[in-house]
């Protein structure tokens, strides 16, 4: 059963949503919060798999709601994913950066719903290429934060590689299928990747592979 935790100030949209949700058999709405200090709380009283959370918010933000979840050891096993009224944002690079594993935007299919909702439970990374591609284009080929890339002379070769790979948004069979490798060790070179970088899942290692100058955008 994947948990999940609905953090909006929308009544009516957390009720469509926990009416969607809570109509699958193997997903549950646990808990529902206005803002994101009571969704911080019911995220650490309740554990959801996955957290919906609202980028604008009364009380506390998204990106501050996601960046104390993604801060609190306790809460590693929570998976945030942000909701937006507007597409792909700087408020929502910021929410990447801060430890989101990806967004999705309020007016979405419910078959897409239900499908985000799984991938996000099961640690993958919300960022199809094509939203890859505007992450790259808007906001990562613009100067790095100091001190980015920091830990990527632990990884191996091939671990790199796979980080590469996993930028430009290809799933661990395609990269497995690239590195002329198992789905087994893709998944085992990410891992340690993401464990080297202290990165919380796949949507960081993307924000770091290319705000290091690990991968640059083509033409750049």
């Amino acid at each position: 059963m994947i948990r999940v935790l609905l953090v909006d100030d929308q009544p009516l949209l957390r009720g469509g949503f926990r009416a969607l949700l809570d109509a699958e058999d193997d997903i549950e709405v646990v808990a529902e919060a206005a803002d994101g200090s009571e969704g911080l709380r019911l995220a650490r009283e309740r554990l959801p798999d996955v957290a919906l959370v609202d980028i604008q918010m009364p009380v506390m933000d998204g990106i501050e709601t996601t960046r104390r979840i993604a801060a609190d050891p306790e809460l590693c096993g929570v998976h945030v994913v942000i909701l937006t009224n507007y597409g792909f944002d700087e408020y929502v690079f910021n929410a990447l950066r801060a430890g989101a594993a990806g967004f999705l935007v309020k007016d979405i299919e419910p078959e897409d719903l239900l499908h985000s909702v799984r991938v996000a439970a099961r640690g993958d990374a919300l960022l199809a290429p094509s939203i890859t591609r505007r992450l790259i284009s808007q906001y990562v080929t613009q100067p790095a934060r100091t001190g980015a890339g920091t830990g990527l002379e632990e990884l191996t070769n091939r671990e790199r590689e796979a980080v590469a790979l996993v930028a430009q948004g290809l799933s661990n069979d395609q990269i497995a299928v690239r590195m002329e490798i198992s789905p087994v060790t893709a998944k085992t070179h990410i891992n340690r990747a993401m464990m080297k970088l202290s990165a919380r899942d796949r949507a960081q290692l993307v924000v770091l592979a290319y705000e290091s100058g690990l991968v640059t955008p083509r033409g750049s």
